[in-house]
């Protein structure tokens, strides 16, 4: 279904007052090209002018105002880039100094005395006397006037308010295409929602938007659009799922056999917390169900999300299928490789690892086993998707840390099965929150391992400012003195001008002469991979004792041994970052410390994130916090290819209630008209067809 022709899809070069140099800069700024664009763009905030004041009430804290009043004197001051304007506006209660640095011909040929003007601007106190720089000025009685309403605010670039296109010259260009083409606007959804909800309706919504009567309308119509954007997103991703699961077949895997059995009863060297049995038990039903399993196994770090991997790769063996598990790093999968065929010592399942830096003659030999047949576990890296590597029979693909490999990447893995696309299993140590999961990735089944092994000490996190950096140090002796490691994360890579924080570069050769009887090691992503892993395993093998870095170890090897997490410039991070890092410790039996150092003057965001980390261990509470902070927009890893552009009103940080509606409201619609064959569900079916429209197969892994 092809979407409507209609003036909403006319170019904006056709808008009175645009012409073709405005619409290049719309586009190329603000990414507007058509009627319809502009009428969803959407001002950011709104400027209260249904209050006009007298100067007698004026105070410096005020932001903006609005008063009225006659021009009784105008002068022209200064000469050359000093020149300046100044006019006095009386009103009733005194005077008010109006002041143009700028455009002083403009405005000198548009005042004229006795005449009365609305002026709105910000108010500053110099020498006794208000004054306002920059006013808007318009007759008192002028056609369009903003007095009396919510004015909006719209954003622009630099380049467009040099261009002379700001956010007043966008709201004349928004009420222009409004009195054009506001009617061709259609409603998306059904009258028994919109009436039994008591919503506006779209084109009403959308005017009030931009030009509100009252907070209240406001309300209503923000109440309307972000209902609608979030309740499409569900049922898109409803759709996508439902779509998945009647489009492919999967292997059955009719039984637990004796490898799963073995692993289970009597090989594992922990107990199965409950939230791994239950995850195990979810993921058996999948893959008996003769669909195609798609789900996504979220847990701390931690928390065992490898063991469940690894039975459910054993249930794949069991029913004569081969299963891969696909990591980010070398380093990473070779951690897998060791860790599984320890995990399944004495059983006569056949494991294997395929990286890039292996020599050819071991690649093809591993290739050769793979395509007889003769291995039932290959572990590696993005090289499994390489054409070259073809599988027997491929029955589970695990992929872990899913956010570090792109779409496409992780699709491939659908064609390397003979009959069906293999069950996958994508596993995530960043926890999403709940309101992104039901929305974000509504079309994959999500499991959650929240709880963590028995015995795991838990983490002590402090925070420390730069003046007590000689104290941390000496702790961190006292560690290495214990036989411990530490681990020393910076954020930038090179110096930057602009920001008075240290550099890893730099840290690196303050903690080699603050330790100069200890080996440091450095690792950041400009490295070559081959040093990067040198280093990495020198550090894992206890040969380095404390590793200087960026983030690049946010995934990686586990190193038991070390007990110290110290994270410099830890204000410059984002919570999940920080929660990230702070997992690389705490992975052996020994007391683990992770230490937020900031300087002396951090700011209230920052300090609430940094007490936010002390106070608390768990990664979704903190995944809650930092969505709340930072807004969907900024979240790692969650947002999917395309969606993103559905949301330009409603907020997945600040809408949850709204969320948990349209998925109660999504839910109830297929539960009766699965199909959306109803009458009454017409029009979702239609909108519905034009959001799916050029999907890709390959995003529904995604």
């Amino acid at each position: 279904m092809s979407t409507p022709h209609t003036i909403l899809n006319a170019p904006l070069t056709y808008l009175k007052g645009v012409g073709d140099r405005r619409a290049k800069l719309l586009e190329s700024d603000l990414g507007l090209r058509t009627y319809g664009d502009l009428i969803e763009y959407f001002p950011y905030r709104y400027i209260d002018r249904t209050r006009i004041y007298l100067s007698s009430e004026l105070h410096d804290q005020m932001p903006y105002v609005q008063l009225q009043g006659v021009i009784r004197g105008v002068q022209e001051e200064g000469s050359g880039h000093r020149r300046r304007l100044k006019a006095f506006l009386q009103d009733s209660a005194g005077v008010v100094e109006l002041v143009w640095f700028k455009s002083v011909d403009y405005f000198k040929g548009r005042l004229h005395l006795g005449q009365e003007y609305i002026v709105f601007g910000k108010p500053t106190l110099f020498n006794g006397t208000f004054s306002i720089s920059h006013p808007e000025l318009e007759l008192k009685g002028a056609p369009h006037s903003s007095v009396g309403m919510l004015y909006p605010m719209y954003h622009t670039s630099e380049r467009m308010k040099k261009a002379r296109i700001a956010s007043k010259e966008i709201s004349q260009l928004v009420r222009t295409v409004l009195r054009e083409a506001l009617d061709a606007v259609p409603e998306t959804l059904p009258n028994y929602i919109t009436g039994h909800y008591d919503m506006l309706p779209k084109r009403e919504a959308i005017r009030a938007m931009h030009f509100p009567n009252d907070t209240r309308e406001l309300e209503r119509a923000k109440l309307r659009l972000k209902t609608e954007e979030l309740f499409y997103l569900r049922m898109k991703m409803l759709a996508l799922k439902a779509g998945r699961r009647q489009q492919t077949g999967g292997y059955v895997f009719s039984k637990v056999g004796e490898h799963f059995h073995r692993l289970y009863d009597e090989g594992l060297p922990f107990e199965l917390t409950g939230a791994q049995k239950r995850v195990l038990r979810e993921i058996h039903t999948d893959v008996q169900s003769g669909h195609q399993m798609n789900r996504l196994l979220q847990g701390d770090v931690g928390s065992g999300k490898t063991a469940v991997a690894v039975l459910s790769m054993l249930l794949a063996v069991d029913n004569g299928m081969q299963a891969c598990i696909m990591a980010p790093t070398e380093i990473l999968a070779q951690q897998h490789y060791k860790s599984i065929t320890k995990l399944l010592h004495g059983q006569t399942v056949s494991v294997a690892l395929l990286t890039g830096s292996m020599k050819k003659s071991e690649k093809d030999s591993v290739t050769e086993r793979l395509i007889a047949g003769e291995i039932d576990i290959l572990v590696g890296t993005h090289i499994l998707i390489q054409d070259y590597v073809r599988f027997r029979d491929l029955g589970l693909a695990v992929i872990d840390e899913q956010h570090r490999f792109g779409v496409y990447q992780r699709s491939v893995l659908w064609d390397k099965s003979r009959h069906y696309s293999p069950h996958i299993l994508i596993m995530s140590a960043t926890p999403i929150p709940r309101t992104l999961a039901l929305t974000m990735y509504g079309d994959l089944d999500v499991s959650i391992l929240d709880e963590l092994p028995p015995g795991r000490t838990p983490i002590v996190t402090q925070h420390a400012f730069e003046h007590q950096r000689s104290d941390i140090y000496f702790f961190i002796r006292d560690q290495l003195r214990q036989g411990r490691q530490a681990y020393v994360v910076y954020p930038l890579i090179e110096e930057s001008e602009n920001l008075d924080y240290r550099s890893v570069e730099e840290g690196f050769e303050n903690i080699r002469n603050a330790f100069p009887a200890t080996q440091v090691g450095m690792v950041h992503g400009r490295l070559p991979a081959d040093e990067k892993e040198k280093v990495m395993q020198d550090f894992a093998d206890g040969t380095i004792r404390i590793l200087v870095a960026t983030t690049v170890i946010e995934v990686g090897v586990d190193v038991p041994n070390a007990s110290i997490m110290l994270i410099e410039s830890a204000e410059r991070f984002g919570l999940s970052q920080l929660h990230q890092l702070r997992g690389r410790v705490g992975r052996g039996t020994a007391q683990s410390y992770c230490i937020l150092m900031t300087g002396e003057d951090i700011s209230e965001n920052s300090m609430k994130r940094i007490r936010i980390m002390c106070e608390s261990s768990d990664g979704f509470y903190i995944a809650e916090e930092d969505l709340k902070l930072r807004g969907h927009g900024d979240m790692e890893g969650t947002a999917q290819s395309g969606d993103s552009t559905l949301l330009k009103v409603a907020s997945l940080s600040e809408d949850s209630r709204i969320v948990a509606f349209v998925s109660n409201l999504s839910g109830h619609i297929l539960q009766e008209d699965p199909m959306l064959s109803q009458p009454q569900n017409a029009l979702i079916r239609q909108q519905l067809s034009l959001l799916l429209e050029g999907e890709k197969d390959w995003l529904q892994i995604s």
